[in-house]
């Protein structure tokens, strides 16, 4: 095999020169996702440096997602999905934010998601509108339980995201809305007509894409997410009263 890398000098931790290197080389498309890196001998030859560095900056490249290490196999660079992009954003959400967070998310949610319908009323395929139209359906025919009303909730407004046809939008919003099921799940419970009320503002969502009337899917998205404001403010109001009731 060629070499790909260089020998590095003793002035930085040696580890973290060789993590750097192999990491340009895979956003530089030199080493594309799935191909198979050098082994470690061949590494250590081509750096320079011992296989202690070597095995340092390869476990520090697998931990980070870069690469996988398959025993018996080799090393390879990870082939890259939307969930390896968005889990370590959603990770940090879920590790920072504070437990008392829906309001923050649903404010997020309302400076966000209008414009999405928009470019969504613009820029949808008849394939984003198929999907669509089958998520709306199993909403209004779902009758199980929270987490299945959740899910399909989410599934609509993540395909509102992906009709944009901007590949990175879905991948703005995806930890965001990765921190909604249990909150919506506890609306659910909580809001006497959150599902009916659900329903029928994806119902007029909808309407308006497939219309392609980006000033109507952009109301319609707004006022649905004034009324989930006031759902999660009634959710919250009823989890204080619950938990002064057992003190």
């Amino acid at each position: 095999m060629s070499h790909v890398f260089n020998q590095v000098g003793h002035r930085k931790l040696l580890s973290k020169v060789v993590e750097n290197q192999i990491e340009e080389a895979i956003r530089s498309k030199i080493l594309r996702p799935g191909s198979r890196l050098p082994s470690e001998n061949e590494l250590c030859e081509q750096f320079g440096v011992s296989r202690t560095a070597i095995r340092e900056a390869l476990r520090m490249l697998n931990a980070r997602g870069l690469i996988s290490i398959e025993k018996g196999r080799g090393m390879f660079v990870q082939n890259f999905s939307a969930e390896t992009v968005t889990d370590p954003l959603h990770l940090y959400l879920k590790l920072q934010c504070e437990e008392d967070y829906a309001l923050d998310i649903v404010h997020a949610r309302q400076i966000i998601e209008p414009p999405i319908a928009a470019s969504a009323a613009v820029n949808h395929t008849d394939e984003d509108a198929r999907m669509l139209v089958q998520d709306f359906d199993e909403l209004k025919q779902c009758s199980g339980n929270y987490e299945d009303l959740s899910r399909l909730d989410m599934r609509f407004h993540l395909n509102i995201a992906r009709a944009s046809e901007n590949v990175i939008v879905p991948l703005l919003l995806e930890p965001i809305h990765r921190l909604m099921p249990q909150i919506k799940s506890s609306v659910y419970a909580s809001v006497k007509n959150a599902q009916e009320s659900a329903v029928e503002w994806h119902g007029k969502i909808l309407e308006r894409i497939l219309a392609r009337d980006a000033e109507g899917a952009q109301n319609a998205m707004r006022e649905h997410l004034r009324i989930a404001e006031e759902h999660v403010n009634i959710m919250l109001q009823s989890q204080r009263q619950t938990d002064s009731a057992g003190q």
